[in-house]
C-alpha cells in the first residue's frame, strides 16, 4: 500500500533549524509534522512509530519519511528520500459550472483524484447556484478544502489551483488567451460531432522549444444541470473553443468533468503508474 500523504504546513523544524518550505529537508533530516496535519496523523489516524508517510508541499516536492516519535498532535519524521516530481507538460484545467446539491464539489473532487491541474468555478447562464458576496468566499473555501482532501486521498504531490469564479464573459476572454498561447479549450456538448478522443491536444512544453518551458493549457468546460446555452456555445467557439462529446450518453454535471479529465490525462501519458 502506498504511504499516506500529508500537506506541509507553515513551520516545521529540522534538528533545531526552520528552513523555508520542504526544500530545506534533505535525506536524513528530521521533519516535525504539526498543526492540523500533525493532529490528523497522530490523533485521528493514530499513526505509529515505524510507519511510512509522505509529506508534500503541493508544488511537486515529496518527502518520503518514517515516523520516529508521536506526541499527540506532533509527529517527528525522519526523511528517507526527497523526490521532486516534474511539472505537467500540458496543464489540464476543469472549468466547472456552479451546480446545486454539491454536484460541482463532487465533480472537482473526482477530477482532482484523476489528475486535474486546476479548477475554475464558472457562473454559467443556467447555473441555479449563484456565488455573490460572503457566499462566494465561503463557497470557494469549500472548493479549496475539497481539492486539498482529494489531493491527499490520491497521494498527489501537486495541489491543483482553485481559481476565483468567472462568468461567461470572463470565460470567453480566458478562452481567447489560452488559444492564443497555443492551448486548447474543449466545450463538452452532447450535440458535438467530434468525440473527445479525437480532439487535437497541444504540443507538450518538452517537445516545443518555442514554448520556452511554459506548459500549454487545456480547458475542459462543463455546463450546469440545464446545460450550456446556445449563446454560450456560440460565444466560446467564436473565441476559439472546440466542442466535443464524451460518448453516446448524456452525463451529469458531476460526472462529465472527471470522465473527460481521465480520458485526457490518459492520452497525455500520465497514467503510467508513476506518482504525480
Amino acid at each position: 500500500m502506498s504511504a499516506p500523504v500529508f500537506l506541509a504546513e507553515a513551520g516545521g523544524s529540522s534538528d533545531g533549524a526552520t528552513p523555508s518550505g520542504l526544500s530545506g529537508y534533505p535525506a536524513g533530516s528530521l521533519y516535525v509534522l504539526d498543526g492540523a496535519e500533525g493532529r490528523h496523523a497522530g490523533v485521528v489516524q493514530r499513526r505509529g512509530v515505524g510507519e511510512h508517510v509522505d509529506v508534500v508541499d503541493g508544488d511537486g516536492l515529496r518527502l518520503r519519511c518514517v515516523i520516529e516519535l508521536v506526541e499527540a498532535a506532533q509527529v517527528s519524521l525522519r526523511v528517507e528520500e526527497v523526490v521532486q516530481e516534474p511539472a505537467p507538460d500540458v496543464v489540464v484545467t476543469l472549468v466547472q459550472a456552479l451546480a446545486k446539491g454539491d454536484r460541482d464539489e463532487m465533480a472537482i473532487e473526482a477530477a482532482t483524484e484523476v489528475g486535474a491541474d486546476a479548477v475554475v468555478p464558472w457562473q454559467a447562464e443556467r447555473s441555479i447556484v449563484v456565488w455573490r458576496g460572503d457566499r462566494a468566499a465561503k463557497s470557494r473555501a469549500r472548493w479549496l478544502a475539497t481539492v486539498r482532501a482529494a489531493t491527499k486521498q490520491a497521494r498527489r504531490a501537486r495541489l491543483p489551483r482553485v481559481d476565483v469564479a468567472i462568468d461567461t464573459r470572463g470565460l470567453v476572454e480566458r478562452t481567447r488567451e489560452v488559444v492564443a498561447s497555443g492551448g486548447a479549450v474543449i466545450v463538452l456538448h452532447e450535440e458535438a460531432s467530434a468525440p473527445l478522443a479525437e480532439v487535437t491536444l497541444p504540443v507538450p512544453a518538452s517537445e516545443d522549444e518555442s514554448l520556452a518551458g511554459r506548459a500549454p493549457e487545456v480547458l475542459v468546460v462543463v455546463g450546469p444541470e440545464g446545460g450550456i446555452s446556445d449563446r454560450e456555445v456560440e460565444a466560446l467557439t467564436e473565441a476559439g473553443a472546440l466542442t466535443a462529446r464524451l460518448g453516446p450518453h448524456v452525463l451529469r454535471t458531476s460526472t462529465a468533468g472527471p470522465v473527460a479529465i481521465a480520458l485526457l490525462v490518459q492520452r497525455l501519458g500520465r497514467w503510467d503508474g508513476t506518482p504525480e
